[in-house]
């Protein structure tokens, strides 16, 4: 689960911080802390504009915006862009993504070792900065499984067009032949479980949804809706 500008009143820069500390203060927080929706990482990479593999180089306090009456900060992370899945209309390389500095505001906390690579997702906004938040599909390169991994070059955006539903108790059933219920929280009683970390939802040529996991998708290996 976002950023400052520079210029003058009414400059692109200006509008951009201005843009961005609305992000920041719009964000689904409580009063006591940051508040997400469940959602399958499929459809957090799906409502992405950006998605990426990157080192964290460095961070900065940054202020979220140019008014000195504002006490809002932002942290700043520089990194290091290894692979880009998805953002290439708007972004060729990316240098910085910005967060909020207060995890009440769903602020992401990264480690800036330059070692540990991530998954990050999130939004560009007008003037090209990247906004993250932890209500964003973030991770720790290495905790993703191979599955999840191969799935971000083409699997997950086949699917984007399907709507994936949480299954929080029984009766739960489809309603739409778009629709692939996510049963890891019935099951496992975790939200990031095994359909999460090894099934896409994929759309087929009729139009249908199912769950699917392994290479190029031939028909035969989709699997009931009901399952895994």
């Amino acid at each position: 689960m976002i950023p400052a500008g520079s210029g003058s009143p009414g400059s692109p820069g200006s509008r951009g911080a201005a843009l961005l500390l609305a992000l920041a203060l719009a964000l689904p927080a409580a009063v006591s802390g940051c508040s997400c929706a469940p959602a399958h990482p499929q459809q957090l990479l799906c409502d992405a504009a950006l998605v990426i593999r990157a080192k964290i180089s460095s961070e900065k306090v940054v202020p979220a915006s140019d008014d000195p009456l504002d006490t809002h900060k932002m942290i700043r992370y520089e990194i290091k862009q290894i692979k880009m899945f998805k953002g290439f209309e708007k972004l060729k390389d990316v240098q910085y993504v910005y967060t909020p500095f207060d995890s009440s505001l769903c602020g992401v906390k990264l480690e800036a070792n330059n070692k540990k690579q991530y998954l990050l997702t999130g939004q560009i906004l007008n003037d090209g900065k990247v906004l993250i938040h932890l209500c964003n599909y973030i991770e720790p390169w290495d905790d993703l499984s191979l599955s999840q991994k191969k799935s971000l070059n083409q699997r997950y955006q086949m699917g984007c067009g399907c709507k994936i539903t949480t299954c929080y108790m029984v009766p739960c059933s489809i309603t739409a032949p778009n629709e692939c219920l996510w049963t890891d929280w019935l099951i496992e009683r975790r939200l990031y479980g095994h359909q999460a970390r090894h099934y896409a939802c994929i759309k087929r040529s009729d139009g249908t949804c199912s769950w699917y996991r392994g290479g190029p998708p031939p028909e035969k290996e989709f699997i009931d809706i009901s399952e895994p």
